[in-house]
Order: structure tokens, then sequence, then C-alpha cells
């Protein structure tokens, strides 16, 4: 075993200091390295030492595997913890930290490798009894890869190989359309991975999105640690998690938690792990990817359970076997996860820039807020638009609702647009409180989700508030190049 006595997080925001917190409390030392863009956090506060990176656009900074991996030595640490994003998924990286001497804390790279590329994790799943969508592999034979894609009818979702959030998907209802697709896609997943490689899958109409998370350690052991309802999406991204999954029969809840655990157990998984599926409405699941990293919506899992997962990673890294059998893992109510993004989502999901020049977030039991910015910071286009993740607990669905409502209505920020407003009238929507959701819910719910106009006598009281909630700060100008940057997309 290796012990763990300092932590280098190669990653920043709200994910660098959740981490923080457990290690902290487990008396673990933290490095968390900042940008001169982005110097301000809580998780610089909260860690017990910082290094700067350097790198144009700021971003590349946390590519920098090199980079991140000098930084981690020359302050001392013993491992690495990747977070999610940025190099998280790199199997170079992870086997690059081990020949440096450091503990990664993830899966093996070997492991990374097979399950973070999807061409091959869908071949895994197959040889292990796993149902994938009926498919075409572009590799397989790139002249023919069109006329076997339509051969796998329509509608298709071309995909790329190495894609993730969204990026290097396109779906294609008919013939006309699957010629641009495969060129969209192939774009975009050469853009965001540098990988240009793809495959088509039958897509599947009104899916819901459930995923499950596994655990494994060096001794051979993994289970699951129950299942996340992840269907509220916009642009194939997650805006809204929950677990239990509403409505998921115990018999087809059994059959895909033992299909993740037989999965991962094959491939030899280590650490922290989400196997994810689709569900058609018939009831059928089909095996999407594998996430080899933390995930973005654990603390769900972590209020239902009453496990720290960042606990179990950093346990796990340092070899200690898990201590948990699959009989000893309890539930207990009901958890929902809301993504706090710096966007306008009545304006098509259109991202925001500004200064935080104001910040409230929810109190009360079962409530928790994971948050990565403070007042006063620049919120740039730099980096990705999540800002913070709201989370609460509830004895049983209907009260997480109510909690999420009410939680979501104290949540305020002035300075920059956030989407909570939008979030709290998804969940006020009669047929999200049915758990009648998939992946099509936004699209199809359009119009309901829309905000009420308001009128002029609301709008200026709306603005008097606003206004006299931070006089001092409300007259603070913006400095360039924040003034004058407008909105970005992804």
């Amino acid at each position: 075993m290796t012990a763990i006595r300092k932590l280098f997080i190669a990653n920043r925001a709200e994910i660098a200091l959740r981490i923080v917190r457990t290690a902290r409390r487990l008396g673990i030392d933290t490095v968390v390295p900042w940008h001169q863009q982005d110097r301000a956090g809580p998780a610089l506060a909260a860690a017990t030492d910082t290094v700067e990176v350097f790198g144009q656009p700021p971003v590349a900074a946390w590519l920098d595997a090199q980079a991140m991996i000098r930084a981690a030595r020359d302050s001392g640490c013993d491992a690495i913890h990747p977070g999610y994003g940025f190099l998280s998924e790199n199997a170079a990286f992870a086997q690059a930290v081990v020949d440096a001497g450091l503990v990664f804390v993830g899966p093996p790279a070997k492991v990374i490798e097979l399950m973070g590329d999807k061409i091959s994790a869908r071949k895994f799943a197959v040889a292990h009894g796993v149902p994938v969508t009926p498919s075409a592999d572009e590799a397989d034979d790139p002249s023919t890869f069109a006329a076997r894609a339509r051969a796998v009818g329509f509608p298709l979702l071309i995909k790329g190989a190495a894609g993730g959030g969204g990026k290097g998907m396109q779906i294609v209802r008919g013939e006309d359309g699957l010629a641009d697709a495969i060129t969209i896609a192939r774009g975009e997943s050469q853009r965001y991975f540098g990988d240009g490689r793809l495959f088509a899958e039958r897509f599947v109409e009104r899916p819901r999105h459930i995923e499950v998370q596994v655990f494994g350690d060096a001794h051979g052991h993994v289970i699951h640690l129950g299942e996340r309802e992840c269907s509220i999406q916009r642009r194939f991204q997650k805006l809204i998690e929950e677990s239990p999954a509403p409505g998921l029969a115990p018999a087809l809840r059994e059959r895909i938690c033992a299909a993740a655990v037989r999965l991962a157990g094959a491939a030899g998984y280590v650490n922290a792990g989400t196997v994810e599926c689709i569900v058609s409405p018939e009831g059928e699941f089909f095996f999407l990817e594998m996430n080899t990293r933390l995930q973005v919506e654990h603390p769900v899992t972590e209020m239902v359970t009453g496990l720290d997962l960042v606990e179990l990673q950093l346990r796990v890294a340092q070899g200690e076997p898990l201590g948990i059998a699959q009989e000893d893992v309890r539930h207990a109510g009901h958890a929902i996860e809301c993504r706090i993004l710096a966007e306008d989502a009545d304006a098509g999901f259109v991202p925001d820039t500004g200064h935080v020049l104001l910040l409230r977030t929810p109190q009360g039991p079962g409530v928790r807020f994971d948050g990565g910015v403070t007042e006063g910071a620049a919120v740039s286009a730099d980096f990705d638009s999540m800002l913070a993740k709201l989370v609460v607990h509830g004895a049983d669905r209907g009260l997480a609702i109510s909690r999420m409502r009410n939680a979501l209505a104290e949540t305020a920020m002035l300075g920059v647009t956030i989407n909570s407003d939008y979030l709290g009238r998804v969940l006020r929507h009669p047929a999200f409180g049915r758990g009648e959701t998939d992946t099509g819910f936004l699209e199809r719910h359009r119009a309901d989700l829309m905000p009420d106009p308001l009128s002029d006598a609301q709008r200026r009281a709306v603005l008097a508030v606003a206004a006299s909630a931070a006089p001092e700060r409300s007259a603070r100008p913006i400095p360039e190049p924040y003034a004058s940057m407008g909105a970005w997309r992804n």
C-alpha cells in the first residue's frame, strides 16, 4: 500500500474544492493549480498550497500533461487526482503519472484506453453479454461506412469514437442528412478530441438515460452503488440528475446494475467509474459508454448511500480494499442534482460571461451547494459554463422535488445570467413530477418551459431590488476584455 500524504488536484473550480474538502478531512495536504485568468476561487483558498500554471488559451494549462506532472512533483505530492474533464480520461496521462512515481487516483491506463474509446468499449460489452444498439464502425471499412450506416436503419446517431459531453454527435433521420452529419461529426470530434474516427448506431426514440455508479479495488472486488437518471438534457448534455431513477422496474434495475458490474469486473476495473445506458420505452436497455472517472453527478449517489465517493477513490488508490460488499450498500430517500450554468436558457441556452457581483446560495436540511465561484470572480469564455451543482435529498421524490424548487428559488447571482429559473420551471412541470422523463423532454415541452412575461411594474421592481442589493458593486466597472466579450457558445 502507498500512503497519500499530499495530493495534487489537476483541475479547478467546484470539483477541485470538492476533492480538497474530503482530502482535508482525511488529513491529506492538497495542491491546486491556478492560472492568471482564473486566480480567484474557493478551491485555492481551501487548499494547503497552490501553484501557478501557464497556457494560452488558459484551458491549455490544464491539458498540459507534463506540466501538471512536473508541478505535482515539484510540490512534493504523492498522487494526482484528475477530477473530471481535462485529463481525467486520458490514458497516456494516467500512465505518465505512474511512470513519474506518483499515484493516479483513477483506473489503470489500460482500462481507460479500453473503456474510454467508444468503439472498443462497445465490442468489449458485446463480448461480455451486455446489449448494445445495432451499429456500424467506420474503422472496419471507411469506404463503405456510409452504406453500412444506412443499413443499420434510420434514425441514426453518428458519434465520435473518442467523444463525450454531446460533442461529435449528430442525429440523422433520413438519407438526405447522412453525408452532412458524417462531415460535421468528424469535424467536431477532431476539434474537441483530436480524433476523427466515427461510428453509427441506431437512435432509440424517446430513451431514458440511466447510468450505474460502479467501484472496484485492486483486490478484485467490484460493486455498484445504484443507478442515476440523467434524462433531462440539452444538446446531449445533462442538466438534472436524480437517484433512484423514478419508475424504473425493479427487475430492469437489477439487470442493468448486474450488467454494469459484470462489465467492470471483466475489464479489471479499479476506482470509480460509471456505466451509461439508454432504456427504450419498451424496457430494453443498451450499453452506451463507460466514463472512467468520477462523474459530475456523483453527489446524488453520495446523498442516497451516505458514502463519500472521493474518500473511496483515495483509499482504493492507496491500495486499500473497498471494505464494502454489495450487500452493505444501503439506499435511503431520493436525491436530485441541478447543474447551475452561466447561460441564458430562455435564449437558446446561450452561455454568458461577466463578473459575479452578488452570490446568494440556499441553505437548509438536505441541501448541498457545490460551488466553484465567489463574489468578484470573473466568468469568462475560457472554461465550461458550469458554475456549481445544487443537490438536495428528501425522504421521497416528492419531498426532494419540493426542496429543489425552494433551493433554486433561493439561488441568486448578479452580474452573470444563470439557469436557475429555468431549472425551477422544469421541476414544476407536471410531466417531470410524474417521472415521465426522457432525453427529449426539454425539446418536447419547450413552449411550456418558457417564462411568463413580466409586467412593466414587475420589471421595475426586480431592477430596483437588484440595484439595492449591492449598490457598491453595481457601480464597479467591468474591465476589458470582459466588457466587450459578449455571449459565446460551446
